[in-house]
């Protein structure tokens, strides 16, 4: 019997139809003793006699994939490979599959809201009336704004759409610009430079890299207008929280929303809760019932193919199997 470890909190949480498909399946279900991300030295102590595991944001190091000796796929309950190393795993002839497309409506729905959500003080005019004010915030439109779009992959499409039926204008930056998406949906690709001097809300959709980690500094926030708004929905360390802090205590931009952080979860007396132009979020983008089915459902499948020799729905990486 195949033995998978489920590490991922949200797999199973909502809908239990993906952990029954891997049982039906002839899967023995080993659940985390912890209610939280793995560690290194935790999954080092798990990993050992396991065929599948499915993984959220834990720390899929070399070391662990070293010593997996039965281990033939890892399993992301979600889209973002940052915490796996998958050269590794590659090396290794283990698969690393996603769920690629089944999240995306989620967050470009929440980006949006984000957006709205600073474009109009929703979350501080909340937050005065309970404190017994009656404060009439005078906010701004959307329309006729222009939204700048940092990654054109699933999920800035999907926010791209959802921009056009607000009658926004649209500049996207992409290592790899698609020039039928800027043809279908009149989208201007530009540099990243003129991006951040041009946009009034900036919003980040990029998987996080080398190349992208602390992609946005304090000298790219300094080239957004006084009164832009950035939006990050992605990965917390493409973002320089310390350079975010300062624009935002200084009033050099005109607010920030965030769902992610470069340490998760956020710690109680994080400077950034202190911020009043700064709307926290718990990493909840992708948290709805619809895309935690789908992910859930295609984390499942991606598991059974793999343990039947089958191709996975979606891997990031093809090794050569040797086994």
């Amino acid at each position: 019997m195949n033995r998978v470890l489920i590490t991922s909190r949200s797999f199973g949480k909502v809908y239990k139809n993906s952990i029954e498909m891997l049982e039906e399946g002839g899967c023995e279900i080993i659940k985390s003793p912890y209610p939280r991300a793995l560690k290194e030295k935790e999954l080092l102590e798990l990993i050992g006699d396991i065929d599948a595991v499915i993984v959220g944001v834990d720390e899929l190091t070399a070391r662990v994939i070293e010593i997996a000796d039965r281990l033939k796929v890892i399993s992301k309950h979600g889209v973002g490979v940052d915490n796996i190393d998958v050269e590794a795993a590659s090396k290794k002839g283990i698969l690393v599959t996603t769920t690629p497309g089944t999240n995306a409506n989620a967050v470009a729905d929440f980006t949006f809201g984000l957006i709205l959500s600073l474009s109009r003080s929703i979350c501080k005019a909340e937050h005065s009336l309970k404190c017994g004010e009656w404060r009439r915030i005078i906010g701004h439109e959307t329309g006729g704004k222009i939204l700048g779009v940092v990654g054109t992959g699933r999920i800035g499409r999907a926010v791209i759409n959802r921009a056009r039926g607000f009658n926004m204008r649209v500049l996207a930056y992409d290592i790899t610009p698609d020039k039928k998406l800027a043809s279908q949906l009149k989208v201007e690709y530009v540099s990243l430079e003129t991006l951040l001097a041009s946009s009034d809300f900036v919003t980040l959709h990029i998987p996080l890299t080398e190349k992208t980690r602390n992609m946005l500094g304090e000298k790219e926030i300094s080239l957004m207008k006084p009164s832009a708004y950035l939006i990050n929905t992605a990965r917390g360390e493409i973002l320089d929280e310390d350079a975010l802090y300062s624009a935002l205590r200084e009033k050099k931009i005109a607010g920030a929303a965030v769902d992610v952080y470069e340490e998760e979860p956020l710690p109680a007396d994080s400077r950034l809760l202190k911020l009043d132009n700064l709307i926290t979020t718990p990493h909840i983008a992708a948290y709805t019932y619809e895309a935690l089915q789908e992910m859930g459902i295609m984390t499942a499948k991606n598991v059974l193919r793999v343990l039947k020799g089958e191709h996975p729905i979606s891997a990031v990486n093809f090794p050569q199997f040797h086994r």
